[in-house]
């Protein structure tokens, strides 16, 4: 049966676990930055505002129509610098190959990070990345084939860095914190999306395209001076820790284990039914944001009949309604386990049933709402708000169910949610070419029968006690 954690506190926000989430927020900021850096920039590489489309496009080309419609707000962009002669074909290569990196990295780097250490895994990760993104503009010049490269190069340091997050929160976030902290620390994503929406396309016209590299780059490496020097794996080692807040995390943690695992066990995993249903919920919430973001644009531009290209900040609300929703829920979350009003398992499956539910409400609505513009944006607004309440769901359930293995089941976790991005990108472009009005109205309700189906399956079979598979004693080997 599902217990409810001690609600003994400790010291708060002064406190060097919530530094270490800003730090981590600010990573996470950095990473996005750098992961679009290229897509606004692309505008004035190749001169040209082109959008595609082609049903068949690859998910990182739907987010440079993305970008581009979003940040086109500048009617003529800077072109002192060069400009490259790459195809829409080219281009989708280039920027697919980033998720491929990440794919590529995602389940290893989880696995080491729990062994060699989350982090120089995740510091490491930060620079290589912020390296890279210096070196772009350079690369550029050098030849397409070597920007490919840069970039697959660049997915495999950020899926390093995303996994190895969840290592450090095993051993730092006491159990009635853990959506707070994780909220406060993912929320950096969605408010680098909104920043680099905003200010990508001014950089490029008032300095040049390559000062969007060197900017967020150069923002990549201070973060990693931040991180090495702040940061530990386990705040038995801190220097700077104050006992109060060395206690309390050490107790609040006592029926987790600490010591470092050299197995895995597969077997148990793949019978492990919790498992199974963070992993459907995981590929559920991400088949439906991953449309909302690809498609937004299109989806304006051909059912509205509004050109987005003179509505940049419109654009980027619902990364700010993300964010916002994001650690908002942590702290709903986090309060409602401290009052003991709800147990663990009741919070992670109230936040997920909103998380899904919510959404898929607004999505099911859109097709009967077109003729409104102002009921349509704020559908769409709310679509991506409602769905970041899954970050105190299912998102981080597996600290609850196996913290010693939590960076790796987080890799698999969001290798399902890359692969529902791929399949639904791609479904939904089938969808539209055949026939636009018929073909939205499908894409929404299928979205919303896939957040069901989730949500039912995680609602039978969550839990939020450690599983035994995971407790501290000897594994056998496969």
């Amino acid at each position: 049966m599902d217990k409810k954690p001690t609600t003994r506190k400790g010291p708060h926000f002064c406190s060097l676990r919530y530094g270490l989430a800003l730090i981590m927020h600010f990573s996470n900021f950095t990473m996005i930055t750098q992961r679009v850096s290229l897509s606004i920039a692309i505008i004035a590489m190749v001169n040209s505002t082109q959008l595609y489309g082609s049903a068949n496009a690859s998910k990182e080309a739907h987010w440079r129509d993305t970008l581009n419609n979003q940040s086109s707000s500048i009617k003529e962009l800077n072109t002192r610098a060069s400009v490259y002669q790459w195809s829409p074909e080219t281009q989708g290569i280039i920027f697919s190959s980033i998720s491929y990196g990440i794919i590529m990295t995602l389940i290893p780097s989880g696995y080491l990070a729990g062994i060699l250490g989350a982090k120089h895994m995740l510091g490491t990760g930060l620079l290589v990345s912020s390296l890279l993104t210096l070196f772009t503009p350079l690369a550029a010049d050098l030849g397409v084939i070597l920007v490919i490269v840069i970039r697959t190069v660049q997915g495999m340091a950020q899926g390093m860095a995303w996994t190895g997050q969840f290592t450090i929160w095993a051993k730092w976030a006491p159990p009635l914190e853990r959506s707070k902290l994780t909220s406060i620390a993912g929320s950096g994503a969605a408010f680098g999306s909104f920043i680099i929406l905003c200010v990508g396309g001014l950089i490029s016209q008032a300095l040049g395209w390559p000062f969007i590299f060197y900017i967020f780059g150069s923002t990549g490496c201070i973060c990693c001076l931040l991180w090495f020097t702040v940061i530990y794996d386990d705040p038995l080692k801190h220097p700077c820790i104050s006992a109060k807040e060395k206690e309390y995390i050490v107790s609040s943690l006592t029926q987790q284990s600490s010591s470092p695992r050299r197995s895995v066990p597969i077997k148990a995993m793949v019978r492990c039914l919790p498992l199974w249903a963070i992993f459907v919920g995981f590929f559920s919430h991400f088949w439906l944001c991953t449309i909302i973001i690809t498609y937004l644009p299109t989806y304006i531009s051909t059912v509205l009949h509004v050109n987005i290209r003179d509505s940049g900040v419109l654009s980027s609300l619902p990364f700010i309604a993300a964010s916002s929703c994001t650690i908002l829920g942590g702290q709903l979350a986090d309060f409602l386990l401290s009052r003991n009003l709800l147990s663990l398992i009741a919070v992670r499956k109230l936040f997920s049933s909103l998380g899904l539910l919510l959404p898929s409400l607004c999505a099911v609505a859109l097709p009967f709402v077109a003729s409104s513009y102002v009921t349509t944006i704020i559908l769409l607004i709310l679509i991506p708000g409602t769905s970041n309440l899954c970050d105190s769901g299912f998102i981080i359930n597996t600290l609850d169910v196996a913290p010693r293995y939590a960076s790796f089941l987080m890799g698999i976790s969001r290798g399902f949610g890359l692969i529902a991005g791929i399949i639904s990108s791609t479904t939904t472009g089938f969808l539209i070419s055949q026939d636009s009005e018929s073909g939205w109205r499908n894409v929404f309700f299928l979205s919303a029968a896939v957040n069901m189906f989730g949500l039912i399956f995680y609602f039978t079979f969550g839990q939020a006690q450690i599983q035994d598979w995971a407790k501290e004693r000897p594994l056998t080997r496969l």
